[in-house]
Parts: C-alpha cells; sequence; structure tokens
C-alpha cells in the first residue's frame, strides 16, 4: 500500500479511532519517521542540485514556492539535511521514530568546527538522552555538553548574547507604540519574572473582580483582558512604579541562584534557578550589583542552601524550588514561583515539614492529589 493509500484509510476512520494516549504517540512516532525521511530526502535533492533546473536559485527557493513553505522553515530544512549527513546516529534514531525533529535540531545547532571531533565522539551519548529525557531536560544536557566542548567559543558567545541587547519602541502615525525586544539570558530573566510578577497579580485582581461581579467562580470568558493585553498593561505599570519610586530609594539587586553539583557524577553545573543554561562568564558583568545565594546538590539528593535574608519564604522552601524547578507530576511544567510546597506523607497523617518529606505541585496537582473533603 502507497504513503497515500495508507494515509487515506487512517484518516478515512475518523480521529475518533486514535483518540487515545497509545495510539497518539505512536502517531508521533510515525509522524517523525516520515519528517525524518523527507529531510534525507530535502538533503539528496539539495547536493544533487535538481532544483537549478525550474531556474530556482537555492533548494530553499524551490521548497518555499512549490510546497509553500515559510522561507525560514524552507531554510531550517535544507539546514538540518546537510547535518544529518554528519549525525548518523541522529539520522538512524530519527528515521526510527525514537528522536524527533527539535531533538535532531538542538543537536545540529552546536556543530560546528570546534566541536566536530568531541560530537562524532558523544553523538550516541546525546541521542540516548533524547530518547528517555523530556525535551527540556534534554536540551540543558546539549546545552551542558556544548559548554565543555567549546569552553572558549561559549565564553565569547555569552559576551555576543550581552552586546546584542537592545530595545526598540517607536510611535507610529496613529500614536500606536511598536516595540522590539532583545535581552541577554540574564537580563531577559529579571526582566521577564518581574512583568510575569505584575501580570498575575494584575490577573488575581481581575479574577476576585469578576468572582465579585458574577457571582460565581469565573471563567477566562468573564475577564475584560486577553493575556497578550494584560501584559501589556503589566509593562505599562512597571514604568509607572518605577517612576514612583522615592529619591534615594535602594535599588533592587538581582539574586543568582548559582546551583552547584558533585562533578565526579553529575559534572559542570552552571545555570539560573529557572533552568536557564549560562557559561559562568556570563555572571563576572553582574557581580558588583547582585546576591549571590549557594545551593550544593548532594549525593542524597538534598539541598543546602546558604543563609540569606531575601528568602522570605524560608530555606526550605527555596530548596524546594532549587531541587524541583517546576511541578513534580510528570506531565506538568509549572514554573516554582506557581507552585506550593506539597507534603509527600500529608501533614495531617503526621507528615513533617521537611526538604524530605516536600515536593513543588502546582494548585492543580495539589489538589489533585489531596482532594479536599465534600
Amino acid at each position: 500500500m502507497g504513503l497515500s493509500e495508507a494515509t487515506d484509510e487512517l484518516i478515512g476512520g475518523g480521529a475518533q479511532a486514535c483518540a487515545d494516549g497509545e495510539a497518539i504517540v505512536e502517531l508521533h512516532r510515525q509522524l517523525d519517521r516520515l519528517d525524518a525521511f523527507l529531510v534525507a530526502t530535502i538533503a539528496v535533492f539539495d547536493k544533487a542540485q535538481a532544483w537549478q533546473a525550474d531556474g530556482a536559485q537555492s533548494a530553499a527557493a524551490w521548497l518555499s514556492t512549490r510546497c509553500r513553505l515559510p522561507r525560514g522553515m524552507a531554510r531550517s530544512r535544507v539546514r538540518l539535511g546537510r547535518d544529518l549527513r554528519a549525525l548518523p546516529v541522529c539520522e538512524t534514531a530519527w528515521m526510527g521514530g525514537e528522536i524527533g525533529h527539535a531533538h535532531v535540531a538542538a543537536i545540529a545547532a552546536v556543530r560546528r568546527p570546534e566541536t566536530d571531533e568531541a560530537l562524532r565522539r558523544d553523538e550516541k551519548l546525546l541521542v540516548d538522552n533524547a530518547k528517555r529525557l523530556r525535551f527540556e531536560a534534554f536540551r540543558t544536557t546539549v546545552a551542558y555538553w556544548h559548554q565543555l566542548a567549546d569552553a572558549d567559543g561559549i565564553e565569547d558567545e555569552e559576551a555576543r548574547h550581552r552586546a546584542r541587547r537592545a530595545v526598540y519602541l517607536a510611535e507610529s502615525f496613529n500614536g500606536t507604540w511598536l516595540g522590539k525586544l532583545t535581552l541577554d539570558p540574564i537580563s531577559g530573566t529579571i526582566f521577564a519574572e518581574e512583568l510575569r510578577r505584575l501580570e498575575r497579580e494584575l490577573f488575581e485582581a481581575e479574577w476576585a473582580g469578576a468572582r465579585e461581579r458574577t457571582g460565581r467562580e469565573p471563567t477566562v470568558a468573564d475577564l475584560g483582558r486577553t493575556p497578550a493585553q494584560r501584559r501589556a498593561d503589566a509593562l505599562v505599570e512597571m514604568a509607572t512604579r518605577s517612576k514612583m519610586a522615592p529619591p534615594g530609594a535602594r535599588r533592587p539587586a538581582p539574586l543568582f541562584s548559582v546551583l552547584v553539583g558533585y562533578e565526579t557524577l553529575h559534572g559542570r553545573i552552571c545555570e539560573l534557578a529557572g533552568g536557564t543554561v549560562i557559561a559562568p562568564g556570563a555572571l563576572v558583568p553582574w557581580l558588583d550589583e547582585a546576591y549571590i545565594e549557594r545551593a550544593v546538590f548532594g549525593l542524597d539528593g538534598r539541598v543546602e542552601v546558604s543563609a540569606t535574608a531575601r528568602l522570605y519564604t524560608g530555606a526550605t522552601r527555596r530548596a524546594l524550588e532549587l531541587r524541583d524547578r517546576t511541578c513534580t507530576h510528570e506531565l506538568c511544567d509549572q514554573p516554582a514561583d506557581d507552585c506550593q510546597g506539597d507534603h509527600i506523607i500529608p501533614y495531617s497523617a503526621g507528615g513533617p515539614t521537611t526538604q524530605d518529606n516536600g515536593q513543588l505541585s502546582c494548585s492543580y496537582h495539589n489538589r489533585l492529589r489531596n482532594p479536599r473533603g465534600p
């Protein structure tokens, strides 16, 4: 049976026939295999320069026109096809449906002359991680691998990230303001966390107002603003509060949580508490104005956190944040700031409020695990 006929038969059976978890996983696996074959085919097409027969200037230009793809996507597929020729382990795993496009693209992104030799040696290691880890965790392992494979290049890249910081804000002809923002990882984290905090503050106030107005537990449809509008209002609120700060007021200093692991077991660790991997050199420009918090991950999974007056929720809560990073439910990735400290053995059953008996849970999964009585 040809591909078209098999696809027709699958679609003819209706989506309901495949609407279970096992079928969806298998559909993704087959989609990955087909995607891998397509990219490999594009690589052959590109190398043979078959696109020249139609007068195209490049394979990407041909794809963009004939397949009606965005130019960026067409260029990305051609580039990935070229990389795939030098990544045989990735190609085999992708063709087998064991990894996907995003995994291969993440590995290809760190392929350069400085890392070629190390990548030939460690490609299987990275692919094995891609097979067993959630994508976010896999991407972190690739970032650390890249740091070790090209230490000097990573430091230079961090400096370039910092140098590219820029904000563009211009008033259009009708008075609307248009803008674009580019920040390095640390500056972006400082900005994003405060914006998210203010957006959450506005959301909670709006939610409470909707509850009072409707006399019931509201839904998103009862709110007057979209998330994008709320973020815009939060940005204006940020500027307003900055202007209201009294002269001579103490400027808030950022707090960096530097996570330190046992090198013999875990390798190098240098990342922000939110999970963004950075090179050690990225911290240098901030050392004269930031607080540094030490967090040592022990062999038993415990986190020893240095004392600091900034930790208003306490060192035990902070240890959970640094250890778990997100909600601990396997299907959830709510960040630590949006999670609650949850007793593994419930407090009502005598469970102590300690790090060993604690875990982060978002409000939904906390309620799901600890339902309240009628």
